[in-house]
């Protein structure tokens, strides 16, 4: 499975066909504007940004598949940056009760940071196609056993780690770290709290089975599985190492923009997006 990323990936010829329809169908060097996105980072945020983007890929679930996820995720990543830029607080659900939060200056600088909007965009990709597999790994000389695992499970990926050497780690600690946020982010109500409820005292994880991970354990899983892959030096010659630090250093504002985008965007489709597995 290919899990590695590289922020601010190159745009597909589609990807930029599609984006090329919606924002400028008339321009007649098509091939140089093609050029200008593909290059110019700010030329990429204003195409790439347009309300007509969002919109045509809001107005038509099947548009989904005329982009690629990368793309996808990264055009709602910038609406999201755009619509959070516009208000003082995000939304956190409670058990039944919302209550405002006054961060969205805090996640608009996160977004706003050097290779994480793509790094976003690219992880959350990845979840539309979640597979479980089977390895074989060397007890010792002579044994092999086999492992299976699920890129959406924490405890079979880290029980895959434990059987890899280290050089050979890192792109299952960032998944470890991706499917942390990506749950705690995407499909919180998976995730219940083992905090007291404020209004009531009592803990949200109760009323769910107690051998379900909770949102506690997530967060601490995903901040320490950044961390170690943050420092692995498969992360440096990548250059992904600041973004990964990132992650670390500001987990629990990075959920929000994801949060955001299922709450606003995907509401309905989740589960039909990212697999009856995410979901569960």
């Amino acid at each position: 499975m290919n899990w590695l990323v590289t922020p601010g990936v190159r745009l597909s010829d589609r990807d930029l066909d599609f984006v090329v329809e919606q924002v400028a169908v008339d321009v007649e060097d098509r091939a140089g504007l093609r050029r200008l996105i593909q290059e110019d980072e700010e030329f990429r945020k204003g195409f790439v940004g347009d309300p007509r983007v969002f919109d045509r890929l809001m107005s038509d679930d099947e548009a989904f598949i005329s982009v690629s996820p990368a793309l996808y995720f990264e055009v709602l990543l910038r609406r999201a940056l755009t619509e959070l830029g516009g208000t003082t607080h995000t939304v956190e659900r409670m058990g039944s009760q919302s209550v405002p939060v006054f961060d969205a200056a805090s996640v608009v600088d996160l977004l706003a940071q050097p290779g994480v909007l793509y790094y976003l965009a690219d992880m959350l990709g990845s979840f539309t196609r979640v597979r479980t597999s089977v390895t074989r790994v060397r007890v010792r000389r002579g044994l092999w056993r086999k492992v299976r695992y699920s890129d959406l499970d924490v405890s079979s990926l880290i029980q895959y780690a434990s059987t890899l050497d280290e050089q050979h780690r890192f792109p299952i600690y960032k998944r470890i770290g991706d499917v942390c946020l990506f749950i705690l982010g995407v499909f919180p109500e998976h995730a219940p709290s083992d905090r007291p409820h404020p209004l009531s005292g009592a803990s949200l994880q109760a009323t769910g089975s107690r051998m379900r991970r909770g949102a506690e354990e997530y967060e601490e899983d995903g901040r320490r599985f950044y961390l170690m892959a943050a420092g692995h030096a498969t992360a440096k010659e990548m250059g992904i190492s600041v973004v990964l630090q990132t992650l670390h250093d500001d987990f629990g504002v990075a959920r929000k923009p994801l949060t955001f985008l299922g709450e606003h965007y995907l509401r309905g489709i989740r589960r039909r997006m990212f697999g009856s597995e995410a979901a569960e």
